[in-house]
């Protein structure tokens, strides 16, 4: 079942996020589906805390990253826009280098409100955590 509302592709997201977190960070969106959004992050000294591992607020700021972008494609954003009401991770295994990979499906696209589950992995393909994010959806100002 395809999923988006408003016109969506992988320049589009990544163009998106220039200019802010993400792009700092390294985020990239690397693939589309019709129920589903992913990106990828480096673990390098900008996501890593003091102990050499990633930080897990990094893991945070890829999660919502990719499930808030998923979130404003879902609705017209013409009417509505969407923002983070509550975010939930559950680190499962630490990484020291290379990338990590996030992907976002939907619990629940309401008229208020959007959860979505998003899985990071390592390289590996090993779970390094899973978020639960709801999303507010706003009315844009006349």
């Amino acid at each position: 079942m395809k999923i988006w509302q408003s016109n969506i592709s992988l320049k589009i997201v990544n163009d998106r996020a220039k200019q802010s977190m993400p792009e700092f960070l390294g985020i990239e969106f690397v693939e589309l589906g019709d129920d589903f959004l992913s990106a990828r992050m480096p673990v390098n000294e900008r996501t890593r805390q003091p102990l050499g591992i990633m930080h897990g607020g990094a893991s945070c700021v890829l999660a919502e990253t990719i499930g808030s972008t998923a979130a404003q494609f879902c609705v017209d954003d013409q009417q509505y826009y969407c923002v983070g009401l509550d975010i939930n991770t559950n680190h499962i295994r630490s990484v020291r280098e290379g990338f990590v990979l996030g992907i976002a499906r939907p619990f629940h696209l309401g008229k208020t409100t959007q959860v979505w589950g998003i899985n990071i992995s390592n390289e590996e393909g090993k779970l390094v955590s899973v978020t639960r994010l709801t999303m507010a959806i706003l009315q844009q100002p006349k």
